[in-house]
């Protein structure tokens, strides 16, 4: 098998060959079709998340065909489509898997960050926490969902029921979640960096009711605002759009630091709350929404010797929507 891999934080990838890896005891091998690139993927390299599993294979967000079963694996079958997200393993009996709450588990395991990930030709999974894709005929196209998509959606739902909806950062997991708010009748009001005229171009396009530079008042008072953009300057931004009893939803596993606020702007029953990592419930609801809802993904493909010109151009917003790497 290829894959890229981290050798050192901060340090470019290196190709290397390996030994097509054997699926063990609750696990699959899956030849990977295409991997989407995440931001957190630019965390875990650039070494804002600690003590990353050396040596590494990056990437979270998996699409391919089921190859080997290992012992006691009956969900699954040779030759089935599956995504493989970010929680790659939890386990089952602390109190927050206990309560359902999987994604806050004790003793988790990581796609891509304690587990080597999709950054390659091949990946060993754990059955249980891969899903299958049935339906989904192009696999560059649904490898975006397995992240941007899944965390935009448990984002969406904690910002709750309300109508108008600010999404800082207009990125994958925005494009993704702008559809799914207009296919719920709801208005989506885009924030992106000062003018980036190409991403607030894409939100309007996607049927977002305004767009606007990251520091700009929206029109109207929000009832909740999703933060994409790993910017801790953001949160009172935000705050400060929201109407009273709104809520401000960090949707990234990594933000600088929040600077300090006046009390007033967070006065009135308004929340800030973040999300951390996803369950598996949140992959069945919304891989069963998301055709519903016609999402679409907008991609930009690499090959897979090229994931470092992927993770460059992520960092420097060269593309809309999502990188996706083919091997």
């Amino acid at each position: 098998m290829r894959a890229m891999v981290l050798r050192r934080v901060g340090e470019p990838l290196q190709l290397e060959r390996r030994p097509l890896p054997v699926a063990g005891p609750g696990a699959i091998r899956v030849r990977i079709e295409a991997c989407a690139v995440c931001r957190t993927d630019l965390h875990v390299v650039d070494g804002d998340l600690p003590d990353p599993q050396l040596p590494l294979v990056p990437g979270h967000e998996i699409v391919g065909m089921v190859e080997s079963l290992g012992p006691g694996v009956t969900n699954l079958s040779p030759g089935v489509r599956v995504g493989i997200p970010w929680l790659g393993h939890a386990c089952g009996c602390c109190s927050y898997c206990l309560s359902g709450r999987e994604n806050l588990c004790d003793e988790p395991g990581f796609t891509g960050y304690t587990r080597d990930g999709g950054f390659a030709s091949h990946v060993v999974a754990h059955a249980d926490f891969a899903f299958p894709l049935a339906g989904f005929e192009d696999p560059v196209a649904a490898a975006p969902l397995m992240c941007a998509g899944l965390i935009g959606w448990r984002s969406l739902k904690m910002a709750g029921d309300g109508r108008r909806i600010g999404i800082y950062g207009f990125g994958a997991a925005a494009h993704i979640i702008a559809q799914v708010c207009r296919f719920q009748g709801r208005e989506v009001y885009a924030f992106t960096r000062d003018g980036d005229a190409g991403a607030q171009a894409m939100a309007i396009s996607l049927g977002a009711a305004w767009a606007g530079g990251s520091q700009e008042a929206p029109p109207v008072p929000l009832d909740a605002a999703i933060l994409f953009a790993p910017v801790g300057d953001l949160v009172p931004a935000a705050l400060k759009a929201v109407a009273k009893g709104g809520t401000v939803v960090c949707g990234g596993i990594h933000m600088s630091d929040i600077p300090a606020f006046p009390y007033r702007i967070l006065w009135g029953e308004r929340r800030v709350v973040s999300v951390a990592n996803l369950t598996r419930a949140d992959a069945v609801e919304f891989l069963d929404l998301a055709p519903k809802a016609g999402v679409k993904t907008t991609t930009t493909v690499y090959p897979l010797e090229r994931a470092n010109d992927a993770l460059d151009d992520l960092r420097a917003g060269r593309f809309q929507g999502a990188a996706v790497l083919v091997p």
